[in-house]
């Protein structure tokens, strides 16, 4: 098993759409993969599909592997790129030893993941038991596969996860999570002529995962927005016309912006104040998000017989709707909430504060993510956004709960991977539970006899464009799951 064979694989992933809720090309293309390889391929009413490889000659006996990745990846793009996700190949080039996508997400997670499972199906010089090739649906938006996954849809007990990110370290455990969402409707009035009406836009924040990357110091985009419009809402008459930011609720918010109007004679004094905002944002994410900046702009062009604003915000949020929003944004807790007490340098718990969006019909949406290696916290946390939610006058909801992976240190593939690890690179590898969410606690749910592991190699940026893929640490990832696979007795 060669690690370039994995990258041509990956490389040839590339090209095939496969945001979440979308995987209909992905799924036929591993069909059709299964069916030039004369593997058997079975897939569920979900859309889940599991490629078998029979047991090598000789190893009848040998316990049966399963190999686990998601088809579906994160689709983020940078302001401005015009890229199309449903059709559009992602474009990555190879720089300082990087696989990169520069102004989209790269999707190598999980398509390296489902790379490497092809690459071993296909390796016949891997002498092991059966192989089941497992690939599951809408993992990154609320893990829709692995819930609807029957128990026995596969039948082996020996599980690896290829979902790491993280080369060097093994994953035995992992954050539960869910998420809150806090839903506002309004009613509109007609926008005052008179107004000066503007857009405030903060951009170029790093983002990244929401889980792997929240005790980054990063900066949500979407918390800095409402940070800055509470300072000015209590204290002059605005009118709101738009608010957007961010994307996902698993990434954390890169870009926000809001159009609002104010009188003429508080033109001056407004625009000190962001002026003074955005300086001290730069100069708090000076360090770990250094990227980040501010745009103000009037919108709409001025008519030279009229002297009227053309392409103005015709109506706007009425105000009690648009200061509950306002203060939702700004009182809406993110980040990292506790680190854990067993783990050294693991999160314990944290939310995202994701994204607040407009939608047809007078509704104005905020989306957050809790997440939590301990149950209760994962309720307590989510309790916690609620009462904000509560306290602005929106209407609740909590969705896509998912259980966390409690750690086994008493594993046999964990010692395997440990000694393949030590014998390959000289090394002890770190072995650690993961803050991201996995598919591994479904599973164990469903069949609480699996003896699981995550690994991976190192991928930065994931959920943001710019990620990429560490081509040294693929060799070595692709090189430990080999002998892995071949050391399974």
């Amino acid at each position: 098993m060669k690690s370039q064979r994995v990258l041509e694989i990956f490389k040839e992933i590339l090209t095939i759409p496969r945001e979440s809720g979308h995987e209909e090309k992905i799924i036929a293309w591993l069909e059709a993969w299964a069916a030039k390889h004369s593997l058997a391929c079975r897939k569920d009413a979900a859309g889940n599909l599991c490629i078998t490889r029979e047991a090598a000659k000789g190893c009848e006996k040998l316990p049966g592997i399963v190999l686990q990745s998601h088809m579906d990846m994160v689709c983020e793009k940078n302001a401005g790129v015009n890229h199309n996700f449903e059709t559009d190949p992602i474009k990555a080039v190879e720089e300082d030893g990087w696989l990169v996508a520069k102004d989209t997400t790269l999707g190598a997670d999980c398509g390296i993941g489902i790379a490497a499972e092809l690459a071993l199906l296909e390796d016949e010089s891997v002498k092991c038991g059966k192989i089941e090739a497992l690939f599951t649906v809408d993992e990154e938006t609320g893990l829709t596969g692995a819930f609807a996954m029957a128990p026995d849809f596969f039948t082996g007990k020996i599980f690896i996860n290829l979902d790491s990110e993280d080369e060097g370290e093994l994953f035995i455990g992992c954050a539960g999570g869910v998420k809150t969402a806090g839903t506002f409707k309004y009613t509109t009035y007609p926008a005052t002529d008179e107004y000066v009406k503007c857009e405030f836009k903060i951009f170029g924040a790093q983002g990244g995962h929401s889980g792997d990357d929240i005790d980054k110091n990063r900066a949500s985009a979407v918390k800095l927005l409402g940070r800055f419009l509470v300072s000015i809402v209590n204290k002059y008459d605005i009118e709101l016309y738009e608010i957007n930011g961010g994307n996902k609720d698993n990434a954390i918010a890169r870009e926000a912006y809001a159009v609002i109007g104010f009188a003429k004679r508080d033109s001056k004094a407004i625009l000190k104040i962001w002026r003074e905002f955005v300086k001290s944002m730069k100069l708090e994410y000076a360090v770990s998000d250094s990227g980040i900046d501010g745009f103000v702009g009037e919108v709409g062009i001025k008519d030279v017989k009229s002297g009227r604003m053309i392409g103005a915000p015709k109506k706007f949020v009425d105000p009690f709707t648009a200061t509950n929003v306002i203060r939702a944004l700004a009182g809406m807790p993110h980040g990292v909430i506790a680190m854990s007490n067993d783990i050294k340098g693991l999160v314990e718990t944290s939310t995202n504060l994701a994204s607040v969006k407009m939608y047809p019909r007078n509704v104005i949406k905020i989306e957050t993510s809790q997440r939590s290696s301990l149950d209760h916290m994962i309720t307590a946390t989510s309790q916690a956004v609620e009462a904000v939610f509560d306290l602005a006058c929106a209407d609740v909801s909590r969705h896509g709960r998912y259980p966390g992976w409690q750690p086994k240190l008493q594993s046999e593939i964990l010692e395997i991977t440990k000694k393949s690890y030590k014998r390959l690179f000289g090394n002890e590898p770190i072995v650690r539970a993961i803050h991201a969410g996995l598919e591994c606690g479904l599973f164990l749910n469903k069949r609480p006899e699996l003896d699981m592991i995550s690994f991976g190699p190192t991928l930065k940026s994931v959920h943001a464009p710019g990620e990429r893929l560490n081509l040294a640490t693929l060799d070595k990832f692709v090189a430990l799951l080999d002998d892995v696979v071949k050391n399974i007795k």
